[in-house]
């Protein structure tokens, strides 16, 4: 009876944020102040935080503005776009400079020229033209897929409809920032947040007249699928955009050397308050097109770029309790629970710890005053104690030996790499029986980059793992829906669209499958290898039950750590029951097969020795190219062995003796060409 009244309370003021934040975002006219409006979203958000029971999808707490996302078709981009690698100090760019050489073997006379380019905080857009003719205007989305907003793109002013320009490309997609002006926001600061909420409610409007009203901009600085462009630098490629009537950051520097790029840094940096849009950091771009191509990407991001961003916000804070927290891989976590504090517009009251031994590093106890950053968009963490205010009773913490969810033993990982001790303390438990690490592995299974289940967010995972609806991933899909419908806060229709979501997921690839799994030590792109290789779900369980998993050793980027973690993972007996459970209420599609008319189809190489032109993984990323395959030991299943400068005689030797084909570096760039 109590909680009924608790969800009709929560369910009003639901219903009461839906109209203001309609009239705020979509109808352009805000029923009541700032104040009281955030009053009201802090109000639904306390009451979600204290009754885990309450949950709506309007929720201020599952939303962003107005978003009226459902109403845009989703289009594929031609050409992905990509997340940027984050650097904040200036060794980070060192690094970053020596990987690029270190990629590109270190070939003499080479000189990197950098475009730098100020971020601005904006929205991403994609704009098609073909003929000249803009056709298509894309959100980011997923950087797979965005959406469809090209009568809201059309409605500002810095974005040409029809270029004729003789040198223009027959088809490209320009890509850039939507933003609103500082000196524009003044005057809509009443009804929204901050400009770049302002530009995300406009641009993604149901009506493209109400988009026209907000004085949005947009400035252009890279391309992604493209057919007759004919530039050979990021610098010329700006100069072009200049010429076809975009606009560009006038900021735009082309320089050399990381010592300057600091220098310009630090200079924009200064005068942050005086330009007249926001900017979180300035990206650096690898200038020449040639070198980008050859760079090339590694997961989702560019090798050949970097996002620089400007220096965290901070703020004092005093820790008020330090919880441990336990990851699906039983990592414990330190949490400071700090007292609330507003930094670079964020309320913060929670900042990591990292672990033990930054625990015991800093001396950081509960009751101290601390120096709280936020660097980027990470999570704050505790920088350094004030101990001139700690207080005279204060005591050092102490870090569990035990793990807070099920005793068991907690245990630092030796790490035979730098023959020490890892800095994070684990949970013994091999998962499934500690409660708290089969609580996070059960999200992490229906999270984006794994079965992504819409609608099935962490707290829905801690509810029903609460009233026992779940305790292994495979209970998902056998859910009792008849019993969830009488739940509080749930009704028919929401339980079928639950229960629809589900429904959608039980179809899923293999690469992402094996991810959801929550091995350690298998990330995605782990997962992508082993699916490239072992190509279906019954050759990765075949592993266990043929005891092979020796055919992981010649998988390229699959090492040592990897298998042990996939050997042990297979060990536990509730692991294989998970697996065993879900074979039989999924669908798990084999690996798709990879390009195979190129002209090192069917073939197997390796490299032993360095190689005179080029770094080894340019080479093994030509041969992929070519739908070549990379192995890391002599076999028989091994068709050329490419012997560069200082080689592994014992290699060679085994070449020989297995008659494999031996070719020096010289002979293999001929078969190239």
């Amino acid at each position: 009876m109590v909680d009924e009244k608790i969800n009709q309370k929560y369910l009003k003021k639901i219903k009461l944020f839906q109209k203001y934040n309609k009239h705020y975002y979509n109808l352009n006219n805000p029923l009541v102040d700032d104040f009281k409006f955030d009053k009201l979203k802090s109000e639904i958000i306390d009451l979600e935080k204290k009754y885990n029971f309450l949950k709506h999808k309007s929720s201020p707490s599952n939303s962003v503005g107005f978003k009226p996302s459902k109403i845009f078709k989703k289009v594929k981009h031609k050409t992905p776009m990509l997340s940027l690698g984050n650097a904040f100090t200036e060794e980070d760019l060192i690094n970053f400079e020596k990987k690029i050489f270190n990629f590109l073997n270190n070939e003499k006379g080479l000189n990197i020229e950098y475009s730098a380019e100020p971020k601005i905080d904006g929205i991403s857009a994609s704009l098609f033209y073909k003929d000249g003719k803009f056709l298509t205007g894309l959100s980011r989305g997923d950087g797979k897929e965005g959406e469809d907003i090209t009568e809201n793109l059309k409605t500002i002013k810095d974005i040409p409809h029809e270029l004729q320009f003789k040198d223009f490309p027959k088809e490209l997609d320009i890509r850039g920032e939507v933003f609103i002006q500082n000196s524009d926001f003044r005057d809509l600061k009443d009804k929204f947040a901050n400009p770049r909420n302002a530009a995300s409610g406009s641009l993604r409007q149901k009506d493209p007249k109400e988009t026209q009203k907000i004085p949005l901009k947009f400035i252009a600085y890279t391309f992604g699928y493209e057919r007759g462009l004919k530039v050979s630098s990021q610098e010329d490629f700006l100069k072009k955009l200049k010429e076809w009537g975009f606009k560009t950051n006038p900021l735009n520097k082309t320089i050399k050397t990381t010592k300057d790029l600091m220098k310009n840094y630090n200079e924009i940096e200064k005068k942050r308050d005086q330009i007249d849009f926001d900017i979180d950091g300035i990206v650096y771009k690898v200038n020449n097109f040639t070198l980008q191509k050859r760079l090339g990407n590694v997961a989702n991001a560019p090798r050949w770029a970097i996002a620089h961003k400007f220096s965290a916000n901070s703020s004092i804070s005093k820790i008020e309790n330090i919880e441990i927290q336990i990851g699906r891989t039983g990592a414990l976590t330190p949490v400071a629970k700090i007292r609330p504090v507003n930094i670079g517009g964020v309320v913060v009251s929670n900042a990591t710890l990292h672990n033990e031994e930054e625990i015991n590093r800093k001396d950081i106890r509960i009751g101290d005053t601390v120096l709280i950053e936020r660097a980027g968009d990470v999570i704050p963490h505790v920088i350094s104690v004030d101990l001139k205010l700690r207080s005279k009773d204060s005591k050092k913490f102490n870090f569990p030996k035990n793990c807070p969810s099920c005793g068991s033993k907690t245990v630092k990982d030796f790490n035979f790499t730098t023959k020490k001790e890892d800095a994070v303390r684990r949970c013994s438990s091999e998962g499934y029986e500690c409660e708290k690490m089969a609580i996070e592995k059960i999200k992490h299974f229906v999270s984006k980059e794994a079965f992504n289940i819409d609608g099935f967010g962490k707290k829905i995972v801690e509810n029903f793992w609460n009233l026992n609806l779940i305790k292994f991933p495979h209970d998902i899909f056998k859910l009792d829906y008849t019993k969830i419908e009488n739940l509080e806060g749930w009704g028919k229709q929401s339980v079928a669209n639950l229960k629809y979501s589900i429904n959608q997921k039980k179809t899923i690839s293999f690469e992402k499958f094996i991810y959801a799994l929550g091995i350690r030590h298998i990330g995605l792109e782990n997962a992508k290898i082993i699916t490239k290789n072992l190509k279906s779900l019954k050759n990765f369980i075949s592993l266990s039950k043929k005891n092979n998993f020796d055919n992981l050793i010649n998988i390229d980027g699959i090492g040592e750590t990897q298998i042990n973690s996939i050997k042990n993972f297979f060990k536990n007996s509730t692991n294989l029951h998970v697996l065993e459970n879900l074979e039989k209420v999924i669908i798990v599609k084999n690996a798709e097969n990879q390009k195979t008319d190129g002209i090192f189809s069917n073939k197997t190489f390796m490299f032993t020795g360095k190689l005179s032109s080029m770094s080894r993984s340019e080479a093994k990323s030509l041969i992929e190219q070519n739908s070549g395959s990379i192995v890391s030991n002599v076999t028989k299943k091994l068709n050329y062995l490419i012997v560069g400068e200082k080689p592994t005689n014992r290699k060679i030797d085994a070449a020989k003796r297995l008659k494999v084909k031996i070719l020096d570096q010289s002979s293999w760039l001929e078969m190239l060409k």
